[in-house]
Formats: structure tokens, sequence, C-alpha cells
């Protein structure tokens, strides 16, 4: 099922169960995808841009909770975490940091990269195979630490 199918889906239960949270955060979401659609880009939604669009939202909840944090705001940047787990139901199952390794490592045997000047090759084919699967972040300290940059 596509994203947007699964989305509509979604939100006719949120309004049924009343949960005002879930219902909020689907509705954003549709919103994106709307916002994609009238966007003049001429193609369907394809599953890269959703995984795009999906990782984008929670990149962004997870800076507005940094922030809500740092200026006391516990509350708020509850609420946020919570529509960020909603957020994350959609996306791929993300891979923990071992899996992620073992993924980096055999990129690394089949390019032969091993030494810090491989970095320019080894990086962008770890983020295309680990895209939606693992946050830029982790995957970047991992292919540094691989290849022994510190």
């Amino acid at each position: 099922m596509a994203l947007k199918e699964k989305i509509n889906e979604d939100l006719k239960v949120a309004m049924k169960s009343g949960d005002k949270l879930r219902l909020e955060t689907i509705r954003s979401l549709r919103a994106l995808i709307l916002e994609f659609e009238k966007s003049g880009i001429n193609r369907e939604l394809n599953e890269e841009d959703e995984i795009k669009m999906l990782t984008t939202s929670v990149k962004k909840r997870k800076d507005s909770i940094e922030q809500f944090r740092n200026a006391g705001r516990i509350e708020l940047a509850e609420k946020e975490e919570a529509e960020m787990k909603i957020i994350l139901e959609y996306l791929p199952a993300q891979l923990t940091e071992v899996e992620i390794e073992n993924v980096i490592k055999k990129l690394a045997e089949e390019i032969g990269a091993n030494k810090k000047e491989d970095f320019s090759k080894l990086m962008p084919l770890a983020a295309k195979n680990l895209k939606g699967k693992a946050e830029g972040k982790l995957i970047k300290s991992i292919v540094e630490k691989l290849l022994g940059i510190n």
C-alpha cells in the first residue's frame, strides 16, 4: 500500500478513535503529500520521495525537541517526541548500529575502501544503500570510524 493510501486509512481510524495527537500528526503528513502533488513536478510520489519526506519530518521534530528541552519547555518536547514516534511508524524499520556497520563493511569490501581518501567513494554509496533505514549522522560516523578518520 502506498504511503498516501495508508495515511488516508490511518486518518479515518484516528478520527474515529478520537486520538487528537495522532490525527494532527497524520494530517501534517497528508498536507506534505498534497503539497508535493500540487508542486507542479508532474510525477507520482515514489518511495524515495516518501522516505525523504518522512525523514525530513523526523529531523524537524528532533530539532524542535532539542530546542524545547534547551528552553525548558518539557511538555512541548514530549509532544514532539510523540509525533516523531508516529511518523517513524511509516518509515522502514531503522537498523541497529551493528547492522549498519555490517552493511558499510560489506560495501567497503566491494569497492576496496580502506583509507581516509576513500571516504568520498564510500560515504555516498553507504548513504544511498541505507537511505531511510539509518540516520545520516550515524552512517557518517561509522564510515569515518571504519576508515580511521577521527
